[in-house]
């Protein structure tokens, strides 16, 4: 089996000569079912999107914004793995822990000053390592440098979203 620095390496080389294949394409399709759940297709994966019972819905899935939340953690989790072996750091093991912080008056339309999404997130990265402070810190940069969530979430993406009438 491949350790991920092989993985991280193996990957590197294609990308490097074949320019044809650095670019990725994630689709998802999304049907609402019942109040305001959801399920959500991506890849072969089904997942339940939906609100708490006092948005008078189901609760029988995370909210999106807790998704946002999840994929952050998760991907910087993965981002810390693959850097560590990749920059011979010692890393046991890494959790992400986040919370978003978000005004409801900005998606009720009360106050049009107030984002609809989140004005903050904050967290903490537990690591367990016998690796240097300086070794953990510049494993914490290229994280921060490389971490596709996290670049998504800290520079504006243009969206398309076009209506089509079914």
């Amino acid at each position: 089996m491949s350790t991920f620095k092989q993985v991280f390496e193996h990957k590197r080389e294609i990308l490097r000569n074949r320019p044809d294949k650095t670019r990725a394409e994630v689709h998802a399709d999304s049907r609402l079912v019942e109040a305001f759940r959801s399920h959500v297709r991506v890849r072969d994966f089904e997942v339940v999107v939906d609100q708490p019972g006092n948005m008078a819905s189901t609760d029988r899935g995370p909210r999106p914004s807790e998704y946002v939340l999840a994929a952050l953690a998760a991907c910087h989790e993965v981002t810390y793995r693959l850097y560590a072996d990749a920059m011979d750091i010692d890393l046991k093991d890494v959790a992400v822990s986040v919370t978003g912080v978000s005004d409801a008056r900005g998606f009720f339309a009360l106050d049009g000053d107030v984002p609809a999404g989140f004005s903050e997130v904050h967290g903490t990265i537990a690591i367990d390592s016998d690796a240097s402070d300086e070794d953990i810190e510049r494993l914490r940069q290229a994280v921060n440098r490389h971490c596709p969530v996290l670049d998504d979430l800290q520079k504006p993406v243009p969206v398309d979203l076009q209506i089509k009438r079914v």
